[in-house]
């Protein structure tokens, strides 16, 4: 976090200029083409951890129904890996950042998931609703307590036999992050680490 202004990727309303520009990755043998800028997380590429997340964690089936979450959208691309491999899904792309949310609806539209993507505020979604998945890259750098608050408040919307997963890395808590998962009574399973990530699964 060595901006040169005082936006971070968690800002509501960043100041910092767009400077459009473009982040390629592939994912399941797909390759995405979406479209970033300044002011949101890992403007320039393909953040590590959601790398290791999507390469390692299990991606939802063809034939997944329901509501996925991706907490902390960025600029969309856990949004459009879900959208493209469980197209019978809707997914709900939410980021307190309004610049993030906006990239994240123009590179739905870009994977032709538009229809299936509800991009929103986390006072936005609605309160009722639950998810078959959850997943999440999360702002590790808002503190401990931040993070803490933001998992209390989503985690419990997992609908029954909901499963969560979550990368974190090692050296910024990802081990303690688990173990405070596991005293608030969540099953909690280190899936995969590479990289110096945790991919964290965690049910009911």
């Amino acid at each position: 976090m060595t901006g040169v202004t005082g936006d971070h990727y968690f800002t509501a309303e960043p100041t910092t200029a767009a400077h459009p520009r473009e982040v390629e990755f592939s994912v399941a043998g797909r390759d995405y083409t979406l479209a970033s800028s300044g002011g949101v997380f890992s403007a320039d590429r393909l953040d590590p951890g959601t790398a290791v997340l999507l390469r390692k964690a299990e991606l939802p089936s063809p034939g997944t129904t329901g509501a996925l979450l991706d907490l902390g959208c960025g600029f969309g691309p856990i949004t459009c890996v879900l959208a493209t491999t469980a197209p019978a899904a809707t997914v709900w792309a939410v980021d307190v950042n309004e610049r993030a949310r906006e990239l994240t609806a123009a590179n739905a539209a870009r994977v032709g998931a538009a229809e299936r993507v509800r991009v929103a505020a986390p006072d936005a979604v609605p309160a009722d609703l639950t998810f078959a998945e959850l997943w999440s890259n999360p702002p590790i750098r808002v503190g401990k307590d931040d993070l803490h608050r933001m998992l209390l408040r989503w985690l419990p919307r997992l609908a029954p036999g909901g499963v969560a997963w979550l990368v974190v890395a090692r050296h910024l808590g990802g081990d303690s992050l688990h173990r405070w998962l596991v005293e608030q009574g969540w099953q909690v399973e280190r899936h995969a680490s590479q990289k110096g990530f945790r991919v964290l699964r965690v049910t009911r």
